[in-house]
Order: structure tokens, then C-alpha cells, then sequence
């Protein structure tokens, strides 16, 4: 186990300590998005049922209010759905803003080597340069990817709209046929 965290600690230690806030940035953002897939799999979908089963044991489909009713019970179960939206778009949103702050603190690590060294030391140099552009990388690449998963989940949660409000109009129509 420890050969294979040994490459994971050498990028750490390269990438300075921001690297280390965009590595729990991004585990965060990625447990939200695993719990999204969960609580799909195994606690939407039942209420996703529920809620048709609700509708179809109603006496009363056409009137105002079971309607008002039917799109109170889909808003909610969207809601539900949409709950950890605005969290997974703010981690997206850092995640660059953490890169640009590796950067510059990358940068300001050269210039102290710069300062505090001879000119010909290039290593110091190189190990602040890596200081500078991990982050930023690692900071968009885990943009790029928490924004392919949240377009994504907001696509499903429209679709899974609709298709709700589709499967309890034809519910009702089944149950009366």
C-alpha cells in the first residue's frame, strides 16, 4: 500500500499546500456526487412510486386542486432532487479559484528561492514553478469534471421532472381504462 501512495505524496509535497485543499475539495465534491447516485438508486426511486401510487388512489384527478396537489407532491420530490445542487456548483466554482491561489503562491515560493538563492540554482526554481502549476491544473481538472457532473445531474433532474409528471397523467389514464 505504501508504493502506491508514495507517487500521491511526491505530487502532494510538489504542489504545495493548496493541492492538499483542492485534493478535499474535490473528495467532497465527489462524495456529494457518489450520495446523488445513491440516494437515486435507493431513496427516489421509492418515492418516486409512492408518490404515483398516491395519485392513482385518489378518487378525484381533473379538478384544480388535484392538480395543484399532483404538482405540489412532483415539485417536492424535484426539490429533493435539487437539494445539493448549489453546493456542487459552488465546489465547482472553487476549484479554479484554489488553482489561481496555488499559482500564485507557487509564484511567490520562486521568487523567494529566486531571492534567497544563487541564480544558477535551478532546482529551486523548477520545484517552485511545479509549486505553481499543479494546482492550477489539478484545479481544473477537477472543475472540468465536477462540471460535467453537475450539467449532468441537472439533465436527469429535468428529465426525471417531466417523466413524473407524464407517468402520473398516465397512471391516471390506466387506472380508469
Amino acid at each position: 500500500m505504501p508504493l502506491l501512495l508514495e507517487p500521491l505524496s511526491r505530487l502532494i509535497d510538489a504542489g504545495g499546500v493548496v493541492l492538499v485543499i483542492i485534493v478535499a475539495v474535490s473528495s467532497a465534491l465527489f462524495a456529494m456526487v457518489l450520495e446523488r447516485g445513491l440516494y437515486w438508486h435507493f431513496t427516489h426511486r421509492r418515492a418516486r412510486r409512492e408518490v404515483i401510487e398516491r395519485w392513482i388512489a385518489r378518487r378525484e384527478h381533473a379538478s384544480w386542486s388535484a392538480l395543484t396537489l399532483r404538482e405540489v407532491w412532483t415539485r417536492e420530490l424535484i426539490a429533493r432532487l435539487r437539494r445539493p445542487l448549489p453546493w456542487l456548483k459552488l465546489l465547482v466554482a472553487l476549484c479554479p479559484l484554489l488553482g489561481l491561489l496555488g499559482t500564485v503562491t507557487g509564484m511567490i515560493h520562486v521568487f523567494d528561492s529566486l531571492a534567497l538563492s544563487d541564480i544558477g540554482q535551478a532546482r529551486a526554481m523548477a520545484d517552485g514553478v511545479a509549486r505553481a502549476t499543479l494546482p492550477t491544473m489539478a484545479g481544473m481538472a477537477v472543475a472540468v469534471v465536477g462540471l460535467l457532473f453537475t450539467t449532468r445531474l441537472e439533465h436527469v433532474i429535468r428529465r426525471e421532472d417531466q417523466r413524473l409528471h407524464d407517468r402520473m397523467a398516465r397512471a391516471v389514464e390506466d387506472s380508469h381504462a
